[in-house]
């Protein structure tokens, strides 16, 4: 009897992983600091094998932290190390219309981009602190909604940068992908719209594939996905949802940052837009990829 129900248990482990890869939840952590910026997280990135991280705040600031961690690798803490505001391409602050930092992503050479929404745009920055460096612009991104334009910046490891609408051009149509590369752009994939999800942010992991954050909003609450995309001859292949979490079980989830810790696991670490408001929260969300 006992040997068959271990043979039970053994098929139905591996029915369970046969259903193809999937994000795990390894630790999750309310983000908390007296700074009278902090908040509005819209972008990440994780770096230094999990130690550090960047991200950008919608009010037109970057914030630089730690991620205080066991020793299973989950985190415990973070803690902010330095911050300021995100300049413009005269080397001054960042106002009005012109502040909404959405999209983060950063190049191998450690060159930081940010894409903005309101005033639709990308720039590049090799410092923080030094004026901003402009991208040339896509026609398109003249006519995106207010509101709900570069909501998504992921960059390759050859440095071919993609950006991403928060919406489709229209109810039920795809998402348009640009692509940066050679000093041009143009648009050759597409991201079905599935439901009522909108995209939030996106990433290329160590993988090379592409990693879709979206965010479902009702009055109820908040609902994420994670899509993973490879890229493909004729398009992006092989979508397959990682992640879907249950209503409220996470916060405005907005940024995404993936990457391959000490233990080469790939991790997908998200972090939360709070608007600024009391009834929401900061919140760091991690995840390992459980591939079979």
């Amino acid at each position: 009897m006992r040997r068959a129900l271990l043979v039970l248990v053994f098929l139905l482990a591996a029915a369970a992983r046969a259903d193809g890869p999937r994000l795990v939840l390894d630790s999750t952590y309310t983000w908390h600091d007296p700074w009278k910026g902090f908040g509005g997280f819209s972008g990440l990135v994780v770096e230094d094998g999990g130690a550090d991280f960047l991200t950008i705040s919608d009010r037109g600031n970057w914030a630089r932290g730690t991620l205080e961690r066991n020793a299973d690798g989950r985190i415990e803490a973070a803690h902010l190390t330095d911050h300021g505001p995100i300049l413009d391409l005269r080397g001054r602050p960042l106002r009005g219309r012109s502040f909404d930092a959405e999209g983060l992503t950063m190049d191998s050479r450690g060159r930081v981009y940010i894409s903005f929404e309101g005033q639709d745009r990308i720039r590049r920055y090799d410092d923080l602190r030094e004026t901003a460096a402009a991208v040339p612009s896509h026609p398109d991104f003249r006519h995106l909604p207010v509101n709900l334009g570069l909501e998504s910046l992921a960059v390759a490891a050859d440095g071919t940068l993609y950006a991403i609408p928060e919406t489709p051009p229209a109810p039920g149509q795809p998402f348009p992908v640009y692509r940066f590369r050679g000093g041009q752009w143009d648009k050759p994939f597409r991201i079905p719209h599935r439901g009522d999800f909108n995209i939030s942010d996106a990433a290329i992991g160590p993988d090379g594939k592409l990693y879709v954050l979206e965010r479902e909003f009702s009055w109820l609450g908040f609902r994420s996905r994670v899509r993973r995309f490879d890229f493909g001859p004729d398009g992006l292949d092989n979508e397959t949802t990682l992640l879907a979490s249950r209503l409220n079980q996470l916060d405005n989830m907005e940024g995404i940052s993936v990457w391959a810790d000490p233990e080469g696991r790939i991790r997908v670490t998200l972090i939360s837009d709070d608007n600024f408001f009391a009834l929401q929260r900061t919140m760091f969300a991690e995840y390992i990829l459980d591939e079979p």
